[in-house]
């Protein structure tokens, strides 16, 4: 099974998941033959990328991902708890504790984990995958920096709810990128930090550290972040940890900003360590994310196209591949594995779309 976008639909494909609409509507089951007729539908609803079996992907297993496996469980319970908190100011936003927990659960199951982004976004569940995405990968960070337990579950919680304030936005942000939009547009979405604080504030269940969060993850080391400009030792550990959380995933996926490549995206993160970024933090980053996520297509400095099958935890920049095409431009005639931790002179050069 892979991901492919919409774009690349030639036509006969075989959709290996269920398409759902944001009301959790069936719109193709899974074993359905796509056809190109379809895409024009599919992208008006909103829906740019499917999952597909066929032979390139074959051996990929994508439901491995942490990232997946964490949606498919959470999303729906996260995006309930903060619609009606949204909508009705319900008191059932502690309920959100219960997803913390879980996340928490799942990872301390595998200390070993890494995270590979192999899911897909469409844009009316942005919001809360996002915050899914990031509490997930803060609460690896956390174990990696051997923060307690008990601060991990705080973190947790504050990741969650860190964009909350995005409900009380008077704007569609949702095409924006906060880099080339109005002034008046981007001291809107940038309210949505005093939006969020104002409304957990006087909430005692929530602690001072997931409070700091969702005030405070915006902020930088250098001290051009928002909305207190604060600096290095001024900012707390756990929004620090917050901050790299939400910009990788936002690069990755285009939040508010023009989308990256993982590889990219890691790249970028690590530029800003010392700068933007705890080095401290940014080290636990690099070592728990995947550069080439399960299913990728990538390019190796033999001239072969290989796919992804499965990570090296201890190495997330070289995992194991499939070579899809030798350096002949050839289809290989047998099936060729290759284990990056082993072929020390192999290493990818890039990735591909589709």
């Amino acid at each position: 099974m892979r991901i492919i976008s919409l774009d690349s639909v030639k036509g006969n494909e075989l959709l290996a998941k269920d398409i759902l609409n944001e009301n959790d509507t069936v719109l193709m089951t899974a074993g359905t033959i796509v056809r190109r007729e379809y895409v024009s539908r599919l992208k008006d609803l909103d829906i740019e990328y499917i999952y597909v079996e066929d032979e390139i992907g074959q051996g990929v297993n994508l439901m491995d991902s942490l990232e997946l496996q964490i949606k498919e469980q959470c999303q729906k319970a996260v995006q309930s708890i903060l619609q009606k908190y949204s909508y009705e100011n319900n008191s059932d936003l502690e309920e959100i504790t219960e997803i913390a927990d879980e996340i928490i659960y799942d990872i301390m199951q595998e200390p070993e984990v890494i995270y590979n982004l192999s899911s897909i976004r469409n844009k009316n569940e942005s919001t809360y995958s996002h915050s899914l995405n990031v509490c997930a990968l803060a609460v690896i960070l956390a174990f990696k920096l051997k923060i307690p337990k008990k601060k991990i579950r705080e973190i947790a919680i504050g990741c969650l709810l860190h964009d909350i304030g995005f409900s009380y936005i008077s704007l569609d942000y949702q095409n924006l990128d906060i880099e080339t939009c109005t002034d008046k547009e981007r001291k809107e979405i940038k309210k949505h930090i005093i939006y969020g604080y104002s409304a957990i504030e006087k909430m005692d269940w929530i602690s001072p550290v997931s409070k700091d969060i969702v005030i405070s993850h915006h902020e930088r080391l250098d001290g051009s972040g928002y909305p207190f400009h604060l600096k290095e030792n001024k900012i707390k550990i756990g929004s620090k940890i917050a901050a790299v959380c939400d910009e990788f995933d936002s690069k990755v996926y285009g939040n508010l900003t023009s989308k990256m490549k993982v590889h990219d995206a890691i790249d970028y993160i690590v530029s800003q360590a010392g700068v933007k970024f705890d080095f401290a933090v940014v080290k636990a980053f690099v070592s728990s994310v995947a550069a080439y996520p399960t299913g990728a297509l990538v390019t190796t400095n033999e001239n072969e196209i290989g796919i992804v099958l499965r990570q090296n935890p201890k190495c997330p920049t070289r995992p194991v591949i499939r070579i899809i095409q030798n350096k002949e431009g050839k289809k290989p005639s047998q099936w060729i594995e290759k284990d990056l931790t082993k072929e020390l002179t192999l290493f990818i050069t890039g990735t591909i779309l589709d």
